[in-house]
């Protein structure tokens, strides 16, 4: 009997040795399930307060209505006077009712948009940055009978200027509200 009872001690202590190297790699195996479970679920929280968070700040995102004018043909600066353009714009909107409000005053905002583009020469508006300043200039047109205000490029400038000597916390926060006309858009655009 001396002779089976060291060979029954030995799968006794390797039966026991298994069972705890079991134990632990069952508790690393769930240790790590749930560390990586709740990381999982910290990063979709996260951007899901990412995401929702700009949703509450800004209205839902509808599609916009887009207001065509006529073509206008104006003579342009030019010296000697020979110089035209005949423009097609489209105004990029938030709604229909923006559209029934332009459409109010679009004899006015019509006339202030051929004043703004008599005062231009064709070499100012044969460049990108020339036709984006007047687009800029008459999206201050539209804007303005709207009881809004679109700042110059100066006036941003000199905004900007003083953002930066201010400081930040005692700076006063400005509710701006957000102008109904979104773009200024040519769909025909030609000079003679």
């Amino acid at each position: 009997m001396s002779a089976n009872t060291p060979a029954a001690a030995a799968p006794a202590k390797s039966k026991k040795m298994l069972i705890i190297i079991l134990g632990v790699v069952a508790v690393l195996v769930i240790g790590g399930g749930a560390a990586a479970w709740f990381l999982m679920s910290r990063s979709h929280a996260d951007d899901e307060e990412g995401s929702a968070a700009p949703a509450h700040k800004e209205a839902p995102k509808v599609a916009p209505t887009f207001l065509p004018l006529e073509n206008m043909v104006v003579n342009l600066a030019d010296p000697g006077g020979d110089r035209f353009a005949q423009v097609g714009i489209t105004l990029e909107l938030d709604d229909a009712k923006t559209a029934e409000q332009v459409k109010q005053y679009l004899p006015a905002i019509r006339s202030g948009i051929l004043m703004l583009i008599s005062q231009r020469t064709s070499s100012e508006l044969l460049q990108r940055e020339g036709k984006e300043k007047l687009a800029n200039d008459i999206l201050r047109e539209v804007s303005r009978p709207l009881g809004f205000s679109v700042p110059t490029e100066r006036e941003r400038a000199r905004a900007a200027a003083a953002d930066k000597e201010e400081d930040p916390e005692e700076r006063p926060r400005r509710r701006v509200e957000r102008n109904p006309v979104r773009r200024v858009l040519f769909s025909s655009f030609i000079i003679q």
